[in-house]
């Protein structure tokens, strides 16, 4: 099979062709079905009417008989040719029907509309009529077509026999019900034929979305996510698309943090490899014990360092996992005077704390109690014995607020941005400054991704004076947070 053959194949039993034949069959059984039951209930009323005719041309004429003549006043008293005669002066045939009117079998009177049969086409039936001696109704087969009839007998005052017939030929009807009928099928081919070729059209329309998510699933390899689905309109393909969409951008994140992770990782780590490695091989020409302890003592810090770094990276790749944060109830005074009491172990330094007013919030406090205390720890690497370091706390119908602020050297304008970066350090050491300071650079990014999967963000505080002041805010919606805590 050729590439051609191959794409028609294809073309044939894809989705589109399958749903365009679906439509197809429902419309032509639909179609199918419509027509026949028009037709059928057209000659059922047909039926109907022409059986209500023959009845009242019979009733019309038993009551004519009976009763009196309108010329006179007299009754008619037998006297059948008064009786035919006054009847067919008044009787105009409905469509399709015949009057006939015998005595003593002859054709006395005879009255018929356009497109129904003559006396003469109707010889055999005449025969069959005359022999009758009561009312009978039923149908013959006639040369001028099936015939539905009433004959009734009568007798004269004299003795004298007569027959009143009606006859209803409804083969031109029921031909014209054929023709609407075969006009209607045409209508209805034409329906089908433009409904198919527009349900093709839309269907290929709809499903776009769906051969773009396949080419661009074809194209997307994971070096390469980048490749996006253009979304048009708003229905439950263009969804698909959207949501592939927005999957691809979630892989693509996810690949570009792990490969920063190990970029980073790989990085980072080289130096403190580096430096391990040098020491370690001039140990080896060193004979002097202090310079060897000295050497043992830098190569351990090294291996501190490296260890807190590696403890940092795979605690902010965590932070990427739906279970990094796990709210419970937690009583936000008691977390600010527990964060305090930690704090104040790091280092010897003038704490303070500003408790908030008693509220329990569905907050992880075990997360939001290591970003307090990395706050602190940086507060302490850039402030003296007898410095102020405050850690506070406070809620609002609107807000949660969790800060540590600082008396210390303070964060440049250029560097306001950059110190939440991984790796980004301005000059206050740990996350502003310093290697001196042995930080891995990845602290306040931890504090970041805590406060973000919380619902909130990291930021400086605006204040006046000297120092820094970093401040968790989480923000409230009345009934709770709109991160993944909220009051209770």
């Amino acid at each position: 099979m050729d590439s051609s053959e191959r794409n028609i194949v294809d073309w044939v039993r894809s989705m589109r062709v399958r749903i365009v034949l679906l439509v197809a069959t429902l419309l032509l059984v639909s179609s199918l079905g419509s027509l026949l039951l028009l037709r059928t209930a057209l000659f059922g009323s047909l039926d109907r009417e022409v059986e209500a005719s023959l009845d009242r041309e019979a009733e019309e004429f038993t009551r004519l008989s009976t009763g009196n003549d309108p010329r006179t006043g007299a009754p008619f008293a037998g006297d059948l040719p008064a009786i035919f005669d006054v009847y067919f002066s008044r009787e105009v045939p409905d469509e399709g029907e015949t009057l006939l009117a015998f005595v003593e079998g002859d054709l006395y009177a005879s009255r018929r509309a356009q497109d129904a049969a003559s006396p003469e086409e109707l010889e055999d039936a005449t025969r069959y009529w005359l022999s009758l001696s009561e009312r009978e109704q039923g149908s013959l087969d006639t040369p001028g077509g099936t015939s539905r009839y009433v004959a009734l007998p009568v007798e004269g005052a004299d003795g004298t026999d007569g027959l009143f017939v009606v006859a209803n030929f409804p083969t031109f009807e029921r031909a014209e019900i054929d023709e609407a009928v075969r006009t209607q099928s045409i209508i209805q081919v034409g329906v089908f034929v433009v409904a198919s070729l527009l349900a093709l059209i839309l269907a290929g329309r709809v499903l776009r979305p769906l051969g773009d998510l396949a080419i661009a699933a074809r194209e997307i390899s994971e070096t390469d996510l980048g490749k996006r689905i253009p979304v048009r309109g708003r229905d439950e393909a263009s969804q698909i698309a959207a949501t592939f969409n927005a999957m691809l951008a979630r892989l693509q994140r996810a690949f570009r943090d792990q490969r920063q992770f190990l970029d980073d990782t790989s990085h980072e780590l080289r130096a403190p490899l580096t430096i391990i490695r040098g020491h370690v091989e001039l140990i080896e020409l060193d004979e002097e014990p202090e310079t060897r302890r000295a050497t043992a003592a830098l190569v351990l810090d090294e291996v501190d360092r490296a260890s807190r770094l590696i403890d940092d990276l795979l605690l902010l790749a965590r932070a990427e996992q739906p279970d990094f944060i796990r709210p419970a109830p937690t009583d936000l005074v008691d977390l600010v005077l527990r964060s305090h009491e930690k704090a104040t172990m790091l280092a010897e330094r003038h704490w303070r704390v500003v408790t908030p007013d008693p509220v329990v919030v569905d907050v992880d406090p075990d997360r939001l109690t290591q970003a307090i205390l990395q706050l602190a720890h940086n507060a302490t690497k850039h402030t003296g014995a007898e410095d102020p370091i405050e850690i506070g706390g406070e809620h609002t119908g609107e807000l949660l607020r969790l800060w540590v602020d600082d008396s210390g050297s303070g964060v440049d304008e250029a560097d306001r941005q950059l110190i939440f970066e991984r790796f980004r350090k301005g000059h206050r050491g740990e996350e502003q400054g310093g290697e001196t300071t042995g930080g891995t650079g990845l602290g306040l990014a931890i504090v970041a991704a805590i406060a973000r999967n919380h619902g909130g963000t990291l930021s400086l505080m605006d204040r006046p004076g000297p120092g820094a002041g970093f401040e968790i805010r989480i923000p409230l919606d009345g009934d709770g947070l709109t991160g993944n805590a909220r009051i209770t």
